[in-house]
């Protein structure tokens, strides 16, 4: 009976063309190792190629949904499950790539079968799976930590941001090789493009390249060097202009290191970036919802450490990503002396490139500057499954019941402002054409490992279960017809085990323990932290944060760089009035 109703899941739910965009990876890592494309080709891949087609794989059989009905054999939950729990192994180093590759051995197959697919995902599940680790009881061993997220004050003080900011953040992997191919590498034209403007700076009488920049100032002042940076870039777009056609958006370099910009919680200055308003110049006033790319300058080369140029650097982006909703993730650069590092903060932490001196190398130094004129939006970072119609309106396009359906987007509700963590923003939304029926958009960066919160509240509507929110649809957002997860698709696999300073990268600040949790001071009375209190030790101390801190065991703590966030959405169809506003008579216990 059991045989029957798992091949009659299987029958209805076919894979098709779901293992579409594995197999084009696969072909890709086949031609970029040389290796002559079949299944048996999976074992002349290098482990890390193969690890992460697997993990891609792991993703791709997790959101089809015949995973979620069927059921493991051994056990409770399901498939899906299961394949959760191999992910974490995989992402772990606790799997044994030898023992799950025939998995992605028949889903290669010229004639692929579904039925042996996923008999051979419940062997893979049951028999790769490591028995789960020891997790620490003592109190002492399981530290409480908290984000940028979850500030209870509207001040957001400097001290206070940067102390608990540094905690968020963990260690700050810098020197990956393959950073600039992962961002750089798909922008349209750039390569030839770069070569043609750096040949041109060093031509002529007084070229603009020559053993090092022309104009450079020497001891690297912060005003100097802005101004420098804002004719250079204006003479390297001029050049790109005159080799050929460039993308039709024009976006400018902003430089205000002494005024504060709008738009964030706390006062914030940025030294430099780009934004995306064409009449903008050097010093015009923005908001943070208009910086494209955040820089940081520092006149000392020794500035390009963590306590430094890395932390201010990532205060900006903190900004950038509170105030862009659909951001999924920032780039940025650091200038310390002449010496540069390209930047990327995402939902897992930050990654940045090899240092190099733009004086030694203006080639690498005109792509990184044209790339980000360049880019698209969705290379920056914005997700592009929001888009946004000439009549202004914001569209999320999904598909229900099997078929296309489009989401007008009325307004933001909520976007927790933080780098890492599930970086949870709300919509308030309406089916298009149907107004009158509210919903609300969630969406999430849920580690791989945890449930899917929309198939908790589709089962809890479908049981009838009152005074939750009923559910109307979930999925896995796809960008690039890939899960948007952050090690595969926002990373692009880049591995930070492959970072220069991975051995020796350590958090720039303690995690924050349950006696310390860190909040900025607030005056008057407390209005968020009901039932939370203080000993007389701390009679002095901070008041706490009112969201609860995330708990995080020893054990997770120590595979924390190994772990992977997918990007969720989740809609339900019931719209709440906070009880400040609302104009009915409440009581809270």
């Amino acid at each position: 009976m059991i045989d029957d109703l798992r091949s009659k899941i299987i029958l209805e739910n076919p894979i098709g063309k779901g293992l579409e965009t594995f197999r084009v990876l696969f072909d890709s890592a086949c031609k970029r190792e040389g290796v002559v494309r079949s299944p048996g080709a999976v074992e002349q891949l290098s482990r890390e190629s193969l690890r992460d087609l697997v993990n891609l794989l792991l993703l791709t059989l997790q959101v089809h949904p015949a995973s979620s009905l069927l059921a493991v054999r051994t056990g409770r939950g399901t498939l899906r499950d299961g394949l959760r729990q191999l992910q974490v192994a995989l992402n772990s180093d606790d799997l044994d790539l030898d023992r799950i590759k025939p998995l992605p051995k028949l889903a290669l197959a010229d004639d692929l079968d579904d039925a042996l697919i996923w008999d051979q995902a419940y062997l893979a599940v049951t028999e790769s799976t490591p028995p789960p680790r020891p997790i620490a009881s003592a109190l002492q061993q399981t530290p409480w930590f908290s984000n940028t997220g979850g500030f209870t004050n509207s001040s957001e003080q400097r001290q206070d941001v940067d102390q608990v900011l540094k905690s968020e953040l963990g260690p700050l992997y810098v020197g990956l090789p393959n950073f600039r191919k992962t961002y750089f590498g798909n922008v349209a034209g750039l390569e030839e493009a770069s070569e043609a403007v750096f040949k041109k700076c060093k031509e002529g009488n007084s070229p603009l390249f020559s053993q090092g920049w022309s104009g450079w100032p020497r001891d690297a002042n912060q005003d100097d060097v802005l101004r420098w940076f804002s004719e250079v870039n204006e003479k390297l777009l001029a050049f790109a202009e005159k080799n050929g056609p460039t993308p039709s958006h024009r976006r400018r370099p902003l430089a205000q290191p002494n005024k504060p910009i709008p738009g964030s919680t706390g006062e914030r200055k940025m030294d430099i970036g780009f934004v995306n308003v064409p009449s903008a110049r050097r010093d015009s006033r923005c908001h943070w919802s208009e910086v494209l790319v955040p820089g940081e300058l520092k006149s000392n080369p020794s500035s390009d450490i963590a306590s430094k140029a890395w932390l201010d650097l990532a205060k900006y982006a903190r900004e950038v990503l509170a105030a862009q909703d659909t951001r999924r993730f920032v780039l940025g650069f650091t200038i310390c002396g002449s010496l540069m590092r390209i930047w990327e903060f995402d939902r897992l932490g930050g990654l940045a490139s090899e240092q190099f001196d733009i004086n030694q190398d203006g080639l690498q130094f005109v792509s990184t500057v044209l790339g980000f004129h360049w880019m698209s939006e969705e290379q920056l970072g914005l997700d592009p499954t929001i888009s946004t119609e000439e009549d202004g309106r914001r569209v999320v396009t999904i598909r229900r019941n099997g078929r296309p359906e489009r989401l007008v987007i009325d307004k933001l509700m909520k976007r927790a402002p933080c780098i890492v963590g599930r970086a949870t923003t709300c919509w308030k939304a309406y089916r298009e054409g149907n107004p009158q029926t509210p919903l609300v958009i969630k969406d999430s960066w849920q580690y791989t490992e945890r449930d899917e919160e929309g198939e908790l509240l589709k089962e809890a509507t479908e049981k009838g279960v009152v005074n939750v929110a009923r559910y109307y649809h979930h999925e896995t957002v796809f960008v690039s017809n890939k899960p948007d997860d952050v090690r595969g698709n926002v990373r692009g696999g880049l591995a930070i085990t492959e970072a220069r300073n991975y051995r020796t990268a350590r958090p720039m600040f303690s995690p924050i323990t349950s006696t310390s949790t860190v909040s900025a001071p607030r005056q008057g009375r407390s209005s968020g932290a009901a039932g939370v209190k203080r000993s007389s030790s701390q009679s002095g101390a901070c008041l706490p944060s009112s969201k609860r801190p995330c708990s995080a065991s020893s054990t997770k703590t120590s595979s924390k760089e190994l772990s992977n966030r997918i990007h969720r959405r989740t809609i339900v169809r019931d719209f709440g009035t906070p009880h400040l506003q609302s104009e009915l008579p409440i009581c809270v216990a």
